[in-house]
């Protein structure tokens, strides 16, 4: 059985957006890629072809993967989300109370994620450490480099 996974509508019509292309454009350049290969001749020692008959396989086994993700992704409404306690969606201000530095942080699916933008996966090692939470809670939370303590400054959409 597959995952739910929550969404955006943002995230979510990129998702949509990858499997047109891949489905469209990108079969077409695949198939280009093994017509040219075939041209070349032999294709028992037609190393061209194949790896384009291999780079095909990955492709079906992306688009495939996708339209899994697709079929379980759950579009969350953004208006109706609880802002008196950490969840998928939520944007996050929290205090490292080593440092005294402060962040923001949005929860988001996996294949959302960007770290350069502030959107971290609710599968995050931060992001488990922060689901459930409500602002003025602290919470110590293990990561790469350690534990790190942390308390929740404000809780937005």
């Amino acid at each position: 059985m597959t995952e739910v996974t929550y969404y955006t509508q943002e995230g979510l019509d990129k998702l949509k957006e990858e499997v047109h292309y891949l489905t469209t454009t990108g079969r077409q350049l695949i198939s280009k890629a093994i017509a040219e290969a075939r041209d070349k001749g032999d294709l028992s020692e037609n190393a061209e072809y194949d790896a384009a008959k291999e780079a095909q396989g990955l492709h079906e086994a992306k688009i495939s993967k996708l339209k899994t993700t697709l079929a379980s992704a759950r579009l969350i409404d953004e208006s109706k989300l609880d802002l008196t306690k950490v969840l998928a969606l939520s944007i996050v201000k929290i205090k490292n109370l080593k440092n005294g530095a402060t962040m923001s942080y949005q929860l988001v699916a996996e294949t959302e994620a960007d770290l350069k933008i502030g959107k971290i996966s609710v599968k995050s090692p931060i992001a488990q450490g922060l689901l459930g939470k409500s602002v003025g809670d602290k919470t110590e939370i293990e990561v790469p480099a350690g534990k790190i303590e942390f308390e929740i400054l404000e809780i937005t959409r």
